[in-house]
């Protein structure tokens, strides 16, 4: 029988009702870790979890957008799973009305309270918890755009992905010496929902040549079985036909 790479694991998954969040946590369930899922959608949740038993797959509904609601649903998990070994912050989103002409005060802390402060939220709520135990690793899920921004992911977008990395960055140079390790792994163009938020959504055959969620899942895992003295800070994944330059 194979080895189960997360076997004794615990891990909390933002924005695990789809795309990479779920492809994730579906990997990190066959692999042995017991998974704490957050999302936005409750039923969505319900009919994920309700696919493995209870001791092993927990949700709460959650958006990360809100510090209070964060802090139950890390409260909740934490009575379940007794510690949390892995936070991956991957909840995300964008809108249809990107370009900067087009933003506004409302619209632009959408995007930074999901795909900025969300983290932050998670990280803070779950910080002090991985401090006692001097152990402890964040996987960030961020973009390409944060590296390569342009107008396809949307000013918005763009400086909050990026400001995840540098969150990430500061975090790590903090903690290094607590046992506690930073990651963040920047994708490029991925087939999942997010996509359909585009002014113009990419076509069944475009998209069949993007990453698939599960690429990006299987990168995660990479960085979350790496032995305690191994850190890597940054990966970047892309589909082989998107340029990088």
């Amino acid at each position: 029988m194979a080895t189960e790479l997360l076997a004794g694991k615990t891990a909390f998954i933002t924005g695990g009702s789809s795309g990479i969040g779920l492809a994730t946590a579906r990997l990190f369930l066959d692999e042995g870790a017991r998974v704490f899922l957050i999302a936005r959608n409750p039923a969505k949740l319900a009919d994920i979890a309700c696919r493995w038993p209870p001791d092993v797959c927990r949700f709460a509904s959650c958006d990360v957008g809100d510090p209070l609601e964060v802090q139950r649903a890390v409260q909740t998990a934490l009575d379940w799973l007794g510690h949390v070994d892995l936070l991956i912050n991957n909840a995300g989103t964008n809108l249809p009305n990107r370009a900067v002409t087009e933003l506004t005060p409302q619209t632009w802390d959408l995007i930074l309270r999901t795909n900025l402060h969300g983290a932050f939220y998670c990280i803070q709520a779950l910080l002090p918890s991985m401090l006692r135990r001097g152990s402890g690793y964040v996987i960030n899920v961020s973009s390409v755009a944060a590296k390569r921004p342009s107008p396809l992911g949307g000013a918005a977008y763009n400086a909050a992905k990026a400001g995840l990395a540098a969150l990430a960055i500061s975090l790590a140079a903090e903690l290094q010496d607590h046992g506690i390790r930073i990651a963040t792994i920047f994708p490029g163009e991925v087939d999942t929902p997010i996509l359909d938020l585009r002014p113009n959504p990419p076509t069944p055959e475009q998209r069949q040549r993007l990453l698939r969620p599960e690429d990006v899942a299987r990168a995660i895992l990479f960085l979350a079985t790496l032995p305690p003295h191994a850190s890597v800070p940054e990966l970047i994944i892309k589909p082989t036909v998107q340029t990088y330059i």
